[in-house]
């Protein structure tokens, strides 16, 4: 009889099971577990009050100054309204009045977020007491360009500000390296033109992910980032559940390495070979809330699973693609090869995600299980109705010795091989 090893992969804010013969079974990889050495309190406080590179953020500002506080939207795990108070208290005590204060939505070229939503990134105290806003990627000041060509265009009451403060979250990013530092203003509050030719370095061989040395895109970002300012940062590190494990703040580049290496040591995972199928799941909301965010789980996947092999993403996706061009781009019938010929030809931001997403299908199959998505016809990717299906459909393709590798919080692992693994 077969023995069935079963396997929970988060699904939104849930999650769905896989069962898997024992025997095929390599191993399920996730992020080093680590526990919180303290309460998420004293972690916070204990950044602001021992910044990196700089001095404290009560240092820094002075009363009758406008701070612009930079926040990530909601497609990110930054738990912003658990960093807030911190920040809005070290600014109180250097006197810094709260109409004085603006937070911002670093929206990039995401939608607007909802008024709801605002409160619910903020917190509905500080809400009800600071003025909170969304950017707006046509409202922008340009400050120059990079060495590297960018145009730098950044929302006006960003630019306006005497001081600005971002927070963010670190994770490994599919192209820039790592989230966080000063990628809460570039790209979060730029122009559609600024953040369109940074992006277009995503092609690069050195943008890849958990590399910031010589990431051109990371490089070019914080250049014009640089020409307004991120005067100070409070970035976090958090796991699955979106507890604080670390936290690090003061320079944006100083400060935001910290949390990068710490993310590389937790989420770099050796593994002992690749799979012929690779099961992933992003890691859940808001990781999965379109298939525009969860696409970041597959880079990871890629590196787990040999030439040929087959990927399983598992993604909710409730909000559909999530990006019109994105939508346009991946629906339009061209073949993968066609898609990475025409991101070489015409850089297009939404655009760029199909790309992304057809450099790993030319490597390997692509199966999506997401309820949301079943009616489109996308660009090489499978629709698969459930993990069963999907997983029997690939064991059937592949031949019952193929081996199976799980990453459930695939946005966060990024699969290493052993040194001595053949």
């Amino acid at each position: 009889m077969t023995s069935y090893t079963t396997v929970k992969l988060p699904f939104g804010k849930t999650q769905v099971e896989a069962r898997i013969p024992t025997a095929s079974l390599i191993g399920i990889f996730e992020p080093h577990e680590t526990k919180q050495t303290a309460d998420e309190h004293v972690l916070i406080s204990e950044a602001l009050e021992h910044p990196i590179g700089s001095p404290r953020l009560r240092e820094l500002v002075r009363p009758g100054q406008k701070v612009a506080i930079i926040a990530s939207d909601l497609t990110r795990p930054c738990p912003s309204a658990r960093l807030l108070p911190f920040v809005l208290k070290d600014l109180a005590d250097a006197g810094v009045r709260e109409e004085d204060v603006l937070i911002i939505a670093a929206l990039g070229l995401h939608r607007e977020m909802t008024s709801t939503e605002l409160e619910q990134m903020v917190g509905p105290d500080v809400y009800r007491r600071v003025q909170v806003i969304n950017h707006n990627p046509q409202d922008v000041v340009y400050l120059g360009t990079t060495q590297r060509g960018t145009p730098v265009e950044v929302f006006r009451p960003v630019v306006e500000a005497d001081s600005r403060v971002c927070l963010g979250n670190v994770e490994f990013h599919y192209f820039v390296g790592y989230s966080g530092g000063a990628k809460a203003i570039i790209p979060g509050c730029a122009s559609q033109k600024t953040i369109t030719t940074n992006h277009s370095r995503m092609v690069d061989p050195d943008a890849v992910s958990g590399t910031y040395v010589g990431n051109p895109v990371r490089a070019d970002l914080e250049e014009a980032a640089a020409m307004v300012g991120a005067d100070f940062i409070l970035n976090v590190v958090v796991d699955g559940h979106h507890h604080i494990l670390a936290a690090a703040a003061g320079d944006a580049i100083a400060a935001h390495r910290v949390g990068c290496d710490w993310i590389a040591q937790r989420g770099k995972v050796a593994i002992p070979e690749q799979g012929d199928i690779a099961l992933v799941s992003p890691g859940g909301y808001p990781k999965d809330v379109n298939l525009y965010q969860a696409q970041k789980a597959l880079d990871g996947a890629a590196l787990g699973v040999r030439p040929g092999g087959i990927i399983i993403l598992v993604a909710e996706c409730p909000e559909g693609l999530g990006n019109a061009v994105f939508e346009q781009w991946f629906t339009s019938g061209l073949t993968c090869d066609e898609l990475l010929d025409r991101i070489q030809q015409e850089f297009v931001l939404g655009g760029h995600k199909a790309a992304a997403i057809a450099k790993v299908a030319v490597q390997a199959q692509l199966m999506l299980v997401s309820p949301n998505l079943v009616d489109l016809s996308l660009s090489g990717i499978e629709h698969q109705p459930t993990v069963k299906v999907a997983l029997d459909t690939a064991l059937s393709r592949l031949g019952s010795g193929a081996r199976v590798i799980v990453f459930p919080q695939g946005s966060s692992t990024l699969p290493q091989r052993l040194a001595n693994s053949e």
